[in-house]
């Protein structure tokens, strides 16, 4: 179906009916499968015949996520897995090796930065953190033994915007796979595959889900690095996705490009209103005029997402006094989702990495992040209007 839009694509892509006839993708609740004859088991086992084996990695409802997601991507593999760290874990483990150096993005998730840190690190793999906006710091972080680049763009929470044309430039002259997590645009707003990342990582929990439902992750890449490396982990160790939340997250895809344009309207809306509010110092959203990468972020996204992350005066007082005096907002720190979500990174997303770690990221004291759901956005406006007031005492 690659002659297809990308809307029908979410809608269609992946699906193979059974004799049923079934107009909707069907849940496969089943942990295993019956073989024709002892041929057929040692063929499929073997991997001299394509087919079911066991449901930890081979799955028909999971299998049409993923082949779903790849097709929107523009990727040749796809594997879905239990969460987004999950898709991490598993690309880093098939990847790399004692003694290998990653470089990564400075400006990424707390829990990204927690997995490098306290585990990989423990097992003899090196890592440099290098702002992500700064071409030459990719560069100069590289060396012998470097095997991966990490970049989060848009970066969570802070939207800084990376240029991944250049960064996949700088990677391939030194052999280095370019790994992308396209969590906050997915392929709807942003695909890097087309600016030359090597693999695209996802948390599906997010806006692949839509609705806050269910947890799950995705990597995404060519037949070799996700298709064999990548899957044959998780046919190994088992972080693998569920029938009935592959099934869920089909049905989120199918109306993700017109809920991506609709959060990004409302978010552009919001974060053009707030950069006017008093008791807030600074506003965080790529769609602004006034955000540095503001034109790059132009020209790699036909959209700018529904993340704004702001400073507002009184530090952690005011940020948590801002919280309290919302009513509508969810104060949780999952996002992506059709209700708008509110959250302190510092005491929350970021709160396992160490205080410098933090400052290094621009997570501070008085920084909020909010997700911009569906809702009117005039409701909206008068929630944060409670917050803003509560911030100025």
């Amino acid at each position: 179906m690659s002659d297809h839009h990308l809307s029908t694509l979410a809608i269609r892509a992946g699906q193979v009916r059974t004799h049923e006839g079934e107009h909707s993708e069907p849940i496969f609740t089943t942990s295993s499968y019956v073989f024709r004859n002892a041929a057929e088991a040692a063929a499929r086992f073997g991997e001299t015949a394509k087919g079911n084996i066991y449901s930890r990695f081979t799955n028909p409802t999971v299998r049409c996520f993923e082949e779903r997601l790849a097709a929107l991507e523009g990727g040749a593999a796809c594997v879905g897995t239990a969460s987004g760290m999950a898709a991490i874990l598993a690309t880093c483990m098939a990847l790399l090796k004692s003694g290998d150096h990653i470089v990564c993005s400075d400006s990424v998730f707390g829990s990204t930065i927690a997995l490098i840190n306290r585990y990989l690190v423990k097992f003899g793999v090196e890592v440099t953190y290098v702002r992500p906006d700064s071409n030459d710091a990719w560069r100069n972080a590289v060396k012998d033994n470097t095997r991966l680049f990490f970049l989060e763009t848009p970066s969570n929470p802070l939207s800084v915007i990376a240029d991944i044309r250049a960064i996949a430039d700088i990677a391939h002259a030194h052999d280095v796979v370019f790994v992308v997590d396209n969590c906050f645009c997915t392929p709807a707003l942003q695909k890097p595959f087309e600016l030359g990342a090597d693999i695209v990582i996802h948390s599906a929990t997010k806006f692949l889900d839509g609705q806050g439902r269910c947890v799950g992750g995705a990597v995404v890449g060519n037949a070799q690095l996700v298709g064999t490396d990548v899957f044959g982990f998780i046919r190994s160790a088992g972080p693998s996705m569920s029938p009935f939340n592959a099934w869920v997250f089909l049905k989120g895809l199918e109306t993700l490009e017109l809920r991506m344009r609709a959060h990004s309207a409302a978010a552009l809306e919001l974060a053009q209103w707030l950069e006017g509010q008093t008791g807030i110092t600074k506003v965080h959203y790529a769609g602004l005029e006034s955000h540095p990468q503001h034109a790059l972020a132009r020209s790699q996204q036909s959209g700018y997402g529904g993340i704004i992350a702001f400073d507002v005066e009184r530090g952690r007082e005011g940020a948590w006094a801002f919280i309290d005096a919302t009513r509508l907002m969810s104060i949780t720190a999952n996002l992506g989702d059709t209700k708008t979500t509110i959250t302190h990174p510092a005491s929350t997303t970021h709160s396992r990495i160490t205080p410098a770690e933090r400052e290094r990221a621009g997570i501070t004291e008085g920084l909020l992040r909010i997700s911009v759901g569906l809702e009117n956005i005039d409701d909206l406006k008068a929630d944060l209007t409670a917050g803003i007031k509560a911030v100025r005492g």
